[in-house]
């Protein structure tokens, strides 16, 4: 149970889906909520979004699954289409 308002798109572990929209995460609206929050620091959205993907990358391969193959494409390789990063 999480005590975050439903408006925000937070992961949910161990799928990694938004909680709000259902959209592999980070969705749209996560990826422009981070954007803004990180606006003044891009470094650390970057490092901050890297451990996120590991952590996906851990739990997409409990049990011995392959990951999916999209996971540097999900959460690291759009930031950088934006000038502010």
């Amino acid at each position: 149970m999480s005590t975050a308002p439903e408006h925000e798109h937070l992961h949910d572990r161990p799928h990694w889906r938004c909680r709000v929209c259902g959209h592999p995460w980070p969705c749209t609206d996560a990826r422009a909520t981070l954007l803004d929050e990180y606006r003044a620091y891009p470094s650390l959205l970057k490092i901050y979004l890297s451990a996120q993907m590991y952590d996906a990358l851990d739990d997409f391969t409990v049990g011995g699954h392959s990951p999916p193959l999209d996971l540097y494409e999900r959460f690291l390789s759009w930031i950088r289409d934006h000038p502010s990063t």
